[in-house]
């Protein structure tokens, strides 16, 4: 890992270096942030392995949602639990909430107080739509033809 981060890093000086939740990554995760390079520990499934990786000196940590809820368990309380471990002890690691699958994951990310997402295209274009914003449009668009007028 130390390897390949070595020539990821060499790309530019905000490249953050991917690494498994996993001993030799917390390990990897320890090395690079100890020489200024920003770290995401992915793989996260539970406050606990948050909580090494932030020991670890992650500037990321990326719980995995969507994955958690698929096999019964509630994404979003890992990453409530995860918040205030970090709020409790002063972590600076930012909450990466990823494997978002719908709107509500977005907002309720948001609510917990999650720093940073990774949203699906479809996901982010849906957070636009609303039925009373296409309503609106629609009378606002409506009543700007009735006036005969023209822009350019």
């Amino acid at each position: 890992m130390m390897k390949e981060a070595a020539l990821l890093a060499k790309i530019a000086s905000n490249i953050c270096i991917k690494v498994p939740l996993t001993p030799d990554g917390l390990k990897a995760c320890k090395a690079l942030t100890d020489s200024g390079q920003m770290v995401n520990v992915t793989l996260c499934f539970s406050a606990n392995q948050a909580l090494l990786a932030a020991k670890a000196g992650a500037t990321f940590i990326s719980p995995f949602i969507g994955r958690l809820d698929d096999i019964g368990l509630d994404g979003m309380e890992v990453i409530s639990e995860i918040r205030t471990i970090y709020d409790n002890y002063g972590f600076e690691t930012e909450i990466l909430a990823a494997s978002i699958r719908t709107v509500n994951h977005v907002k309720q990310a948001a609510l917990i107080g999650a720093d940073v997402a990774t949203i699906p295209p479809a996901t982010l274009k849906a957070l636009f739509k609303h039925p009373l914003t296409d309503k609106g449009l629609e009378a606002f668009l409506a009543d700007w033809a009735k006036t005969g007028q023209k822009i350019g």
